[in-house]
């Protein structure tokens, strides 16, 4: 199966044609398995959904050429757009569940989609698998036994940063910040959780003010110009995709990342290699999963092979992601010896996988998979054609995520 390949103007008619059947045989095979993606295929959220679709179509041509799952159900794929919209998000995962019969939804871009999707997936009793979005609340709060993540969550990833700024701003002797954050979900949730722990971890620094610019703006000068007026010693930013993007280009040529310290931005390798020289150096950026990190893993040097050789680009962080999502499920079909979803949300229940990012493991109280997050300063390298992070710091899953304690707690408020 190739979709991908297929020029944009094409790309729905291939959903259509997926979501038909039509693209996949099954003759001499027992049941496939029905497995449903929702991603953000237009809408802000493109950029990095047409990624995990990529890795997606892989890591299932893979598995079939092997059988499919359990070496005898061939995966059939059925794929919707969810717009980056929630509404549009739980309608598309209904018709995934109703209409196509699906196991397991993988998905989506957009944490407010994710949410939207959760208690659907419940309702019927379907997995779903989290692969970008990563707002905690998509685990931690009305928890779900049949969603999983597999992508650091908010707190992990705001706490990582977190620690890293407390002890900069001792070095540094800083005293007051403001923040800049999509105002949706995940913005609104990074942000919350880095202030709140900041306020543990460095109490010294003052919150001056917070910026909520909508999610897709495209005109970020009106933010320049207020933080320049506030004049914190540093700014900490909660954007992504194309935003963050068009953020740093015009901040960039204003000479901001000059006149203040940006900490936190999720520079992910999607925009180490779209923006490439164009990335201001210097700039501490955070990432979810960048494969340069782990090359030394068999199956993360294997995928990378694998994906260049038929994309012709290396993988970004949610390629990766999208692509352990597969092999979790896969991992998770195998350990229940059945496609049943019953059965394989209990074997996946605290199970410990094999990734390209190495042997990590589902925590039992949320299904939150122990992943690293990333930190490290934007800078060229000799070993590829765009910069990656010097001087990367991994943060283990287990030293950043909320305790189970606090997860339990939060459930038992009524």
């Amino acid at each position: 199966m190739r979709i991908m390949g297929l020029k944009k103007p094409m790309i729905l008619l291939a959903i259509m044609l997926i979501g038909s059947g039509l693209m996949e045989g099954t003759a001499g095979a027992e049941e496939p398995y029905n497995l449903g993606v929702a991603l953000a295929l237009s809408g802000p959220g493109a950029l990095y959904s047409m990624d995990g679709a990529k890795a997606i179509e892989l890591a299932v041509d893979e598995i079939n050429a092997q059988g499919g799952m359990l070496g005898k159900h061939p995966i059939k794929l059925f794929v919707r757009d969810t717009l980056t919209r929630p509404d549009a998000a739980e309608r598309k995962a209904r018709e995934l569940i109703l209409d196509d019969n699906v196991r397991c939804i993988l998905g989506t871009y957009s944490s407010a989609c994710a949410i939207a999707i959760k208690p659907v997936c419940r309702e019927h009793k379907v997995l779903h698998i989290a692969a970008i979005s990563n707002s905690e609340n998509i685990t931690k709060t009305n928890f779900s036994p049949y969603t999983f993540s597999v992508v650091p969550n908010t707190y992990m990833q705001a706490k990582a940063v977190a620690l890293g700024i407390a002890k900069l701003s001792k070095e540094k002797q800083w005293d007051e910040y403001v923040t800049l954050a999509s105002d949706y979900e995940w913005g609104r949730s990074s942000q919350s959780i880095f202030v709140q722990i900041l306020k543990q971890t460095a109490p010294h620094l003052k919150l001056k003010n917070a910026f909520w610019p909508t999610l897709g703006e495209t005109e970020f000068y009106p933010y320049i110009r207020k933080i320049s007026i506030e004049k914190p010693d540093f700014v900490y930013g909660s954007l992504a995709s194309k935003d963050n993007e068009l953020w740093i280009n015009q901040a960039k040529t204003f000479g901001f990342f000059e006149l203040f310290p940006y900490q936190g931005s999720l520079i992910s390798v999607s925009e180490l290699i779209a923006q490439g020289d164009m990335l201001p150096r210097g700039v501490i950026g955070v990432c979810r999963a960048p494969f340069f990190a782990h090359m030394d893993e068999p199956m993360m040097s294997n995928f990378v092979k694998n994906y260049k050789g038929r994309y012709g680009q290396y993988p970004s962080d949610w390629a990766v992601m999208e692509y352990d999502a597969v092999y979790a499920l896969k991992q998770g079909i195998e350990q229940a010896g059945n496609i049943d979803s019953e059965k394989v949300k209990d074997a996946m229940s605290g199970l410990t996988i094999k990734t390209t990012r190495g042997q990590l493991s589902f925590r039992k109280i949320d299904n939150q998979l122990n992943c690293p997050s990333y930190i490290g300063m934007v800078d060229k390298s000799p070993d590829y054609p765009f910069p990656i992070y010097k001087d990367l710091i991994i943060i283990r899953g287990e030293d950043s995520w909320r305790s189970e304690t606090e997860i339990q707690a939060s459930r038992d408020i009524k």
